[in-house]
């Protein structure tokens, strides 16, 4: 396959970049089909404004029918970047592209591309920052066979937040830019093997791409890592990311391309995620633990939703690491569907949230007379992780609508405890209609899972244990149709379920207990 899948020229690629690099920048000579950046102006002295240089060896590259854009050793400071098809960016060793500064307060004229205008019949249906890319430092539309290679950096160093708030503006403001990559109706796109550092808002919003290759970054941003939306055929792979104001991964599907699509076919594997770490620590390697701020949250999880019109479909999540992070969140809550889902090999330290929430709710964000969504088919194997949260992990669907056909095994939680008897007592209200974060539910009446509104949910050795004493049950289950809990292990000295208003539900094999079936309307604990 040529263009940016082909992993052999891209080899071929890196071993002659390598040896370019050891030449002075103006003795070397470039492969054909390469362009150096320097040959049309760009200086890279950090200072002086390169993206109409960049933007000139795009043209010229584009016009003889595609070509690499070779960056050498060098600062390019930079506003909005406008790729072309057929076009690969190669950012050497030692070169970054850097976004260059502009006043978080707007600008008369110049500085990054203006954002889109904003359409009033779709507007309301997602944040700002997720229908609009132009306001970008690289920023392509409509483009196949396009890549972004090399070991070199992108630093957002001048892009804003995205924060409306009295500190840091929004960034519709003129001339303000808010996304270190931002890729729109795109195909066959590859990211390979650079680090991001800063990214804003988004180091990568890619909206309704499909064919997307991300191998091998390192992310170290003051926002969200990688949004995937409404995007087919992702492969995220061998990437660590360090995320603690917002998401790490978060595959969306949402409104912003002005007709719900699917995000779909998105495998995740080997990946390393993080949130309490100061930003540019991981990049070089002090790891300076951050501590929480106003707007700090600490997040750094791969998360599906928030944003969910259009669904999710065959999503892959494997042998990932979560580092003082929140956990894993599946959530459909603006009618989407979200089905088939496999999640195996998760390891996670220093969990902030519930190792696991699946919430199936009606924000119902987006169009009106569009039907609540469903959850459904949902595979989770090999999980441990060691929580400092209170909150169990959770599985909510709403009344009328449950989360259905969900099988979970070798599963180890090891939770702080502490709760007491008033916790046990709770039944927390639904917030049907909340944003889906877990402790929107308040204190939870479970030390190991929260479980409402399911329908056919398999337990299989879940060990759930407690570093204190928990009155609380192991397992609170309300409005399940469907409960197979076998080779379950919970602290001794707490229920190990409480059961209400559900029906089906059998356990096998838990110490020191027969073997039974309930089928209840009344609260039952054992």
């Amino acid at each position: 396959m040529e263009g940016p899948f082909d992993r052999r020229f891209l080899l071929k690629g890196a071993a002659g970049m390598s040896m370019l690099a050891a030449l002075p920048a103006r003795a070397r000579p470039l492969p054909m089909g390469m362009v150096n950046v320097r040959d049309f102006g760009a200086r890279g002295d950090g200072h002086h404004i390169d993206s109409p240089a960049i933007d000139r060896a795009i043209a010229h590259a584009a016009q003889r029918g595609g070509g690499t854009i070779y960056f050498p050793p060098g600062t390019y400071a930079s506003y909005t970047v406008h790729l072309r098809s057929n076009i690969t960016l190669w950012l050497d060793r030692g070169a970054t592209l850097l976004a260059a500064a502009v006043p978080l307060t707007g600008l008369a004229s110049g500085g990054y591309d203006a954002a889109e205008p904003q359409d009033p019949a779709i507007a309301p249906f997602q944040d700002f920052g997720h229908n609009h890319w132009r306001n970008s430092l690289i920023h392509g539309d409509g483009l196949h066979d396009i890549a972004i290679c090399g070991d070199g950096r992108i630093w957002g160093k001048g892009l804003s937040r995205g924060h409306p708030d009295k500190d840091r503006p929004a960034a519709e403001l003129p001339g303000v830019g808010n996304k270190a990559i931002a890729l729109k109706n795109c195909r066959n796109v590859a990211l390979r093997d650079f680090s991001i550092l800063e990214g804003g808002h988004f180091a990568l919003l890619a909206t309704g791409v499909d064919n997307l290759l991300i191998d091998n970054l390192t992310v170290d941003t003051n926002r969200d890592g990688f949004d995937i939306d409404c995007c087919r055929n992702v492969r995220i792979s061998n990437c660590t990311l360090n995320t603690p104001y917002d998401d790490a991964i978060v595959p969306k599907s949402s409104y912003a391309l002005g007709y719900p699509r699917a995000t779909e076919n998105v495998t995740i594997t080997n990946c390393h995620v993080s949130g309490s770490y100061a930003v540019g620590s991981l990049l070089d390697a002090t790891y300076r633990p951050l501590t929480r701020a106003r707007d700090t949250w600490l997040l750094g999880r791969i998360k599906c939703g928030t944003e969910s019109n259009g669904g999710f479909k065959n999503i892959a999540i494997s042998n990932c690491v979560f580092d003082r992070c929140w956990g894993i969140a599946l959530e459909t809550v603006d009618g989407a569907i979200m089905e088939d889902v496999a999640i195996s090999n998760i390891t996670m330290r220093g969990c902030h949230s519930p190792a696991l929430f699946l919430r199936l709710g009606r924000r119902m964000r987006g169009p009106a007379g569009a039907p609540v969504g469903a959850m459904r088919r949902v595979l989770i194997d090999n999980l441990t992780c060691q929580s400092g949260s209170m909150l169990p992990s959770i599985i909510a669907g709403v009344a009328g609508h449950r989360i259905e056909d969900v099988k979970i095994s070798n599963i180890f939680l090891d939770q702080p405890g502490g709760g007491d008897a008033a916790m046990a007592a709770i039944d927390p209200p639904a917030k049907e209609d909340d944003y889906p974060d877990p402790d929107r539910f308040g204190p939870l009446p479970a030390s190991g899972f929260f479980i409402r509104h399911a329908r056919n949910v398999e337990l299989a050795h879940v060990e759930v244990r407690t570093r204190a004493a928990d009155a609380r049950p192991a397992f609170w289950l309300k409005h399940v149709d469907g409960f197979d809990g076998a080779f379950l292990k919970m602290p001794a000295a707490a229920p190990a379920l409480r059961v209400e208003q559900s029906s089906s539900v059998r356990t096998m094999g838990l110490r020191g207990q027969e073997d039974r079936m309930i089928g209840t309307q009344r609260p039952v604990r054992f």
